[in-house]
């Protein structure tokens, strides 16, 4: 198993619920970005599993999968990409280059209830061969009807689970391709807003703000984590606080389809306001 050192922790408990555990797992180094470094990945056989990540939810970066996947490939590895929001950005004319290169995956993965909007407990999971999704998920039981021409729960874990797919489908009816694309990109700018916000105000914006994902700085963690607390208290806005890169950060993600700009704006003149008390 080869995946990042910036790997989301939901893929390595997957891999543990599958059996793999964790001593087979390889960690690439990656860059400043958490985008997986070419130069230092591993050998690679028929036997490995690769797995990019899609959208960083801490940077919103994605690997380089233009690069690395035909060198995988090559090898004989199964690709997997996790997209759990970053592969909606494909839906965008503006940054669908950010994916290039994922269509040359085996499967992927991504979530309905980030950029979507649409309610939890909705994940998609695409094969490139259904005969593999099929082969992997497959039951017998002489109480089972397995005539038809696609049998539900011989695509899925579960033998009985509720429609969840019928929420998606209404979001995307209800968006279109238009609708959705501009949603992404709208997000997005509202987080290139804040970012320039924060930064003009003297705060340390420690990533490229590629897509919807903006880490800032407050100086040290003591300090970070207690304006991080305050925001929260306000209530204006609800940031949380994460770790990039051994440097403690407050984390802004703009997914929300009713987020205008206006709550951008009161959200900053928030942030900045209570940031300022401990300047």
């Amino acid at each position: 198993m080869v995946v990042g050192e910036e790997v989301h922790g939901s893929m390595l408990k997957a891999l543990s619920l599958a059996g793999l555990g964790s001593e087979r797992v390889v960690k690439v180094p990656v860059d400043n970005q958490g985008r997986m470094r070419m130069d230092s990945l591993p050998e690679m056989n028929e036997k490995t599993i690769l797995c990019l990540q899609a959208g960083s939810v801490n940077t919103g970066s994605f690997d380089p999968a233009n690069e690395i996947i035909p060198v995988a490939k090559e090898k004989g590895a199964w690709v997997h990409v996790d997209g759990a929001f970053g592969l909606w950005a494909a839906a965008s004319s503006k940054y669908k280059y950010l994916t290039n290169g994922c269509e040359l995956a085996d499967s992927w993965a991504t979530d309905g209830h980030k950029w979507l909007n649409v309610p939890y407990d909705n994940g998609i999971v695409f094969v490139k061969n259904p005969d593999d999704l099929r082969t992997a998920m497959s039951m017998q039981g002489a109480y089972l009807d397995q005539t038809g021409k696609r049998i539900p729960y011989q695509y899925t874990p579960e033998l009985s689970r509720k429609a969840r797919g019928i929420e998606i489908w209404a979001a995307l009816k209800s968006l279109g391709r238009k609708g959705l694309a501009e949603m992404i990109e709208r997000t997005c700018r509202h987080a290139k807003r804040f970012a320039e916000g924060l930064s003009n105000a003297g705060y340390k914006i420690l990533n490229d703000v590629v897509v919807n994902q903006v880490l800032v700085s407050f100086g040290d963690a003591e300090r970070t984590n207690k304006i991080i607390s305050e925001i929260q208290k306000d209530g204006t806005c609800w940031c949380g606080g994460t770790i990039w890169q051994g440097k403690t950060a407050m984390r802004i993600s703009v997914s929300s389809w009713a987020t205008t700009e206006e709550d951008v704006e009161r959200s900053l003149e928030a942030i900045i306001r209570i940031a300022n008390k401990y300047a």
